[in-house]
């Protein structure tokens, strides 16, 4: 009779201690995931990755005038001496980016930016050679006069995607952008009031 009565007793006892320790998984868990969403937000809240200018060179010119015709033979490659900066606690990994040259509101380069990743508060130099390419500026009246007086106004952009992963589990994407408006002199052979801003987007 005792072992009988003691079976139920015995069950009872262990679906009290399952209980026990589903609920204290549960409880670990719960606390695990909170304490990862409190660091993702405030320790590790995602800060804006930034691509600056370091200078823009002029790498090459060659101007021919066509003065019959008031045309300009004209070949401009610029160096763009970049850095990517990463503040956050993770690293910054970026794709394929873009560089583009303007030249009074209209492409006339292009060049790629290869992908690459910064380090947890690190930070990258790339190269980018702009080359104006043959043929943008032809029919373009505002390039003669501009040579003639010396000033070839630019504008250099650059855009870079990329992403940053907190804990291995939050994914915050941003681009980053550059504008810098250029003079190039022609007399001298160099760039000029160079004029940059920056801006990054989540």
């Amino acid at each position: 009779m005792d072992s009988t009565s003691s079976k139920p007793h015995h069950h009872s006892h262990r679906r009290r201690r399952w209980r026990c320790c589903v609920l204290i998984s549960a409880a670990v868990v719960l606390f695990v995931a909170l304490l990862l969403l409190i660091l993702g937000l405030t320790v590790f809240r995602p800060r804006h990755a930034v691509t600056t200018i370091n200078s823009v060179r002029l790498a090459g010119l060659r101007v021919g005038f066509d003065v019959p015709n008031l045309g300009v033979d004209l070949n401009v490659t610029l160096d763009l001496d970049l850095t990517a900066t990463n503040p956050n606690h993770a690293s910054f990994r970026y794709g394929d980016g873009s560089a583009d040259l303007y030249y009074r509101g209209n492409v006339v380069g292009e060049a790629a930016i290869p992908p690459g990743e910064v380090a947890a508060g690190g930070s990258v130099r790339t190269e980018v050679l702009l080359t104006v390419m043959a043929g943008r500026l032809i029919g373009n009246s505002a390039v003669y006069a501009d040579a003639i007086s010396g000033s070839l106004p630019f504008t250099t952009t650059t855009e870079i995607p990329g992403r940053v992963t907190v804990l291995g589990v939050f994914k915050h994407h941003m681009v980053t952008y550059s504008t810098c408006n250029i003079v190039v002199n022609v007399r001298n052979r160099s760039v000029e009031n160079s004029d940059c801003t920056y801006k990054t987007k989540l």
